[in-house]
């Protein structure tokens, strides 16, 4: 497992079973989108976990970040960003 952090946003590559049960990964709501481009502003924290898809994040003023299928990822409230999705995202998300 290894952790990956810029200045705000951190992901964990291929967290283990026991740690996605422990913060009950798997009980948390689903999103789904396919391929897009969007603006993004995290009004609240968010940890996600990607069960499908590509996705490079780019916080604003920051450098682009790439993430996907098997990454828990966690956005800072308050980030604004651009999603680029490349391959269609479906991950489970907590946001606070």
């Amino acid at each position: 497992m290894t952790t990956q952090t810029n200045s705000q946003v951190q992901i964990e590559h291929q967290p283990t079973q026991e740690q996605l049960q422990s913060l009950d990964v798997f009980n948390w709501s689903i999103w789904t989108k396919s391929v897009s481009e969007f603006p993004w502003t995290y009004d609240d924290a968010e940890t996600c976990y990607f069960l499908e898809g590509e996705v490079t994040v780019t916080p604003d003023g920051g450098e682009p970040v790439s993430m996907g299928k098997g990454d828990l990822v966690t956005f800072p409230a308050g980030m604004s960003c651009t999603w680029k999705i490349t391959k269609a995202v479906r991950k489970h998300y907590s946001f606070g």
